[in-house]
């Protein structure tokens, strides 16, 4: 893992890779300038976007991973942003759609990726939405509808699972879920019925 970074980003000198002093754990740091490359968890922003009738927004993912499987609006938080902020900006850049992001509804530890998501609630402004580069489809589903068994990532599943319980209940809240077990094709990963030991 630590082969990955082999330059400063600062001066470009190559790197080391020890304990620097007053820490606990072996870094990158550059002998030159004495720069320390951390190497951070990464962040995921999303957002399910509801209509007015109580459909939500999905998409079919058009890229790799999990080509062809669906998805809400969701991907990597960028520089500079809020998390609200990098999820509206993901439902316009993988739906076309735009969307009032509100309140935090999931935060998920995923350490296997080094990964942290967090998930909103978001209302969807108008009927105007479509496919992408990123989506091959762009559909509104009921409850019903949601393709289960065909949904791209454990983090998506847990989500929508959450989403629709809460509405049932008439009281939306913030869950925390730690996803820590890696998934094994071919089972959908860290759902009922995926057994992690066997």
């Amino acid at each position: 893992m630590h082969a990955q970074t082999r330059f400063c980003n600062v001066c470009g000198h190559s790197v080391d890779f020890l304990v620097p002093a007053g820490d606990h754990l072996p870094r990158h740091v550059c002998p030159s300038c004495g720069q320390v490359q951390y190497r951070n968890p990464k962040v995921i922003v999303g957002v399910i976007p509801e209509w007015r009738d109580g459909r939500v927004l999905m998409c079919r993912r058009n890229i790799e991973p999990r080509l062809g499987l669906w998805t809400f609006p969701a991907g990597f938080m960028e520089m500079g942003e809020t998390s609200a902020a990098g999820a509206a900006r993901e439902a316009r850049e993988e739906s076309l759609a735009e969307v009032e992001v509100g309140p935090l509804l999931m935060v998920m530890n995923v350490p296997y990726v080094s990964q942290v998501y967090m998930v909103h609630c978001g209302r969807l402004l108008s009927e105007e939405f479509g496919p992408t580069p990123e989506s091959s489809e762009v559909v509104l589903m009921r409850e019903d509808e949601i393709p289960w068994d065909d949904i791209a990532f454990p983090t998506i599943w847990h989500s929508l699972r959450h989403f629709f319980d809460d509405r049932r209940n008439g009281s939306f809240s913030t869950h925390l879920l730690d996803l820590t077990f890696k998934p094994r094709p071919p089972q959908r990963p860290e759902v009922p019925g995926d057994d992690p030991t066997a």
